[in-house]
């Protein structure tokens, strides 16, 4: 399984661990729920990377991440996570993506839509937490 870790990169790709993995032409990204991390997809990579070019990273408050990062304000909503999101995306140059989102990464997901909607093609929404 190819995979191109972001870290080298600096900016907001480093802070949140992102990493590519697989070479498709279509981007899957991957948000886990809440006290999780990115390793919770693990065991699905080899089935999506033949298929997939597949974006895994973590969110602020994962212990993967520095704790500088993390500011009480701004994560008070989800909308803290969604802008990270978006920036995420917009700094790796990626559109018309496929999210998957589980959990608070579900509605994580469908504010970004919201917001910037050239950013998914399409949303998938396990189990949505209702803020």
């Amino acid at each position: 399984m190819d995979s191109i870790n972001y870290v080298p990169n600096g900016g907001l790709a480093a802070t949140l661990n992102a990493n590519i993995h697989g070479n498709g032409t279509q981007t899957l990204v991957l948000s886990y729920g809440y006290g999780l991390d990115q390793n919770v997809w693990h065991l699905l990579l080899p089935y999506l990377v033949c298929c997939f070019k597949v974006l895994t990273f973590d969110l602020a408050f994962s212990p993967n991440v520095t704790p500088d990062f993390y500011k009480p304000d701004k994560y008070s909503t989800l909308h803290g996570y969604s802008q990270d999101l978006v920036n995420l995306l917009d700094e790796l140059q990626l559109k018309n993506t496929v999210y998957l989102g589980h959990s608070m990464s579900a509605m994580i997901g469908a504010i970004a839509a919201t917001e910037r909607p050239d950013l998914f093609q399409h949303l998938i929404l396990l189990s949505g937490s209702p803020r």
